[in-house]
């Protein structure tokens, strides 16, 4: 039976990887993101996933096309441009805050029953080394990656039998997010497109029986 992943912040970076990936790998894959896509995507939306009635509706036309995901990857993020906290503007701070969070929880909100309902899937809810760690000059991140952890444990324990939830932090790779924070030092690292290859059977490997843990794409 053919396997079903929604992917949100798809148009680029790991997101964009994640659904490559998960295509060549036979998966039927639905995502959404604020860019514009060219992609052979079982379904496909641009939103904002701060938008409450964009991510419902995404779910329920997703749904019709593809089906309930068997996994649901949480991805959509923004990081602040790098400053003190102080020095970061409040309407920075709150667009880091509402996608990160807030959009998450959006899209858990109307997509997780669908699960339920299915009886079945894994919640991949995207976290980072800064959401187990702190640097200077990246605050809101992580305060929201860092809440992202508390946020799936939280879920972790609300969720029934058959279904599962995990923080991934996918390691340091080299997207146009650590270019804002390391500019070209953000060059020794892996490209997106090279993570893939550890990073798809990875996804693939999770079970409900990691619930509740955070965990590394090694």
């Amino acid at each position: 039976m053919e396997q079903v992943a929604w992917i949100t912040g798809c148009s680029r970076g790991l997101g964009k990887a994640m659904a490559d990936g998960l295509l060549e790998r036979g998966w039927k894959v639905a995502g959404c993101a604020r860019s514009p896509l060219e992609s052979p995507l079982g379904h496909f939306q641009s939103l904002d996933v701060r938008q409450e009635s964009a991510v419902k509706e995404f779910c329920q036309q997703a749904h019709q096309v593809t089906g309930a995901p068997d996994l649901l990857i949480n991805n959509a993020a923004l990081v602040n441009r790098p400053a003190a906290l102080w020095e970061v503007p409040a309407e920075e701070f709150d667009a880091v805050i509402d996608v990160n969070l807030k959009g998450m929880a959006n899209v858990i909100r109307h997509a997780v029953p669908l699960m339920i309902e299915k009886g079945s899937g894994i919640i991949v809810n995207l976290s980072s080394g800064w959401g187990r760690s702190v640097s200077a000059e990246v605050a809101p991140y992580c305060a929201t990656k860092w809440g992202v952890e508390g946020l799936t444990k939280a879920l972790a324990e609300d969720l029934p039998r058959g279904l599962g939830a995990v923080a991934l932090n996918p390691g340091v790779i080299d997207t146009d997010m650590l270019r804002t924070c390391w500019a070209e030092g953000a060059s020794g690292f892996p490209t997106a497109e090279e993570w893939k290859a550890a990073a798809i059977p990875f996804l693939e490997s999770l079970s409900p029986r990691q619930n509740g843990a955070s965990l590394t794409v090694a």
